[in-house]
């Protein structure tokens, strides 16, 4: 009898931490033979940018000039001995397009994705600068019971909660039928 509640209790269990993990993803982008793995280092700061924005383009460890270019900015240059450049993002951008930017160090390539951000542009197709949006007021609201934010730590951390509460509730229940029975 005793085998029965401690299996049941550990199947419960495992069934509530299975299903409140969120399922992992990985993506894969590029050819399947280029890891884009290179000698230096590349990004580009914010990777999501509105149409019209700048963009800050960053290099490590590239021991000559650097060219990076893209279908959404002009070419950009980094000399020898900088890291960052930046550049402006065109204003016919399509909101919610990828661009691929291309870091190309002494010939050894390396590329990234860069994400122009929807949104609502002005009549022209160009967002104003000088324009505020009104400030919002009342709740606005989100995407409620998302797994979206939720890290290492904090799933531990649920976990374990999870853990003590149902370990408590059989230790409780134990002690009862114990009680019961004298």
């Amino acid at each position: 009898m005793h085998a029965i509640r401690v299996a049941s209790a550990a199947l419960l269990t495992a069934t509530v931490l299975t299903l409140t993990i969120p399922p992992a993803s990985a993506t894969v982008t590029g050819d399947e033979n280029n890891s884009n793995v290179t000698s230096f280092g590349f990004r580009v700061t914010p990777s999501t940018i509105a149409a019209g924005g700048q963009v800050t383009l960053s290099v490590d460890g590239c021991e000559g000039d650097t060219k990076v270019t893209s279908g959404i900015f002009d070419d950009a240059h980094i000399p020898k001995g900088q890291t960052t450049t930046t550049a402006q993002v065109f204003w016919d951008a399509k909101p919610g397009a990828m661009y691929e930017v291309t870091f190309d160090c002494k010939g050894e390539i390396g590329k990234t994705d860069l994400t122009i951000a929807t949104g609502r542009p002005d009549d022209d197709g160009r967002r104003d600068q000088g324009h505020q949006p009104p400030a919002q007021k009342g709740v606005k609201a989100g995407v409620g019971g998302s797994l979206g934010g939720l890290d290492l730590h904090e799933i531990a951390l649920g976990s374990a909660l999870i853990l003590g509460a149902v370990g408590t509730a059989y230790y409780k229940s134990r002690r009862r039928t114990g009680e019961n029975n004298s």
